[in-house]
């Protein structure tokens, strides 16, 4: 699953919240009609992002495009939440259904279907708004890549020796980082950057990396 928002606070009195969005597509995964998996947001991830760009040294990663169109297929229509009848305990159903999104003030706001009220939009907040990662489709740039084509790949040398495996990614304002955890035990970063990562062989389930003396051991 890849989570693409977490529910904020209430936004008003009609149902509407503020989204945390944790994608770079966000009028794509939040269009009127989108079902989202809804997941426990207890212990939310780090990552805020669904996907990483590997970049040469120094260079300013390009802007990601947002008006990327995916065919689909017909989703059949899912229960819509339905406001907690008095004394009973409101449950967050297993997927929502957005009926709105738009941006105010550089936040996003989306209303789902069923949710009529501040009560059940208080309810939802702090839940993990989630796709399918088998339903997104794969970057059309050879260095883009998503965040879960990455984690679990066996990070190796030019050589082919061992390094350990991608445990998961950092987006940081410099450059993405590969979060390496070793097979000794502890994890390292390293820069996603050709310099440093000449490979990904997503088919070979590896990356290649040839990191500067000493960046293993930071």
């Amino acid at each position: 699953m890849l989570v693409v928002g977490r529910v904020g606070k209430p936004h008003g009195i009609r149902g509407e919240v503020t989204v945390e969005v944790r994608t770079d597509e966000p009028e794509a995964r939040f269009a009127p009609g989108m079902v989202l998996r809804t997941m426990p947001g207890a212990t939310p991830p780090a990552v805020p992002s669904d996907r990483v760009l590997r970049t040469m040294p120094g260079a300013t990663p390009p802007a990601v495009p947002s008006d990327r169109a995916r065919r689909t297929e017909p989703v059949a229509p899912q229960p819509s939440p339905a406001a907690p009848e008095q004394g009973v305990a409101f449950r967050v159903p297993a997927e929502l259904v957005v009926e709105s999104a738009r941006w105010h003030q550089g936040r996003m706001l989306v209303a789902f279907e069923g949710s009529l009220d501040r009560d059940v939009a208080e309810a939802l907040r702090g839940t993990l708004l989630a796709v399918d990662s088998a339903d997104v489709a794969a970057p059309e740039d050879p260095e883009e890549f998503h965040d879960h084509q990455l984690v679990g790949l066996a990070v190796v040398t030019p050589d082919g020796d061992r390094l350990g495996e991608v445990a998961r990614i950092d987006h940081a304002p410099s450059s993405d980082l590969l979060v390496l955890r070793r097979p000794e035990g502890g994890t390292a970063l390293i820069p996603f950057v050709k310099a440093i990562v000449p490979e990904v062989d997503l088919a070979g389930g590896r990356v290649v990396v040839d990191p500067p003396a000493g960046l293993l051991d930071l």
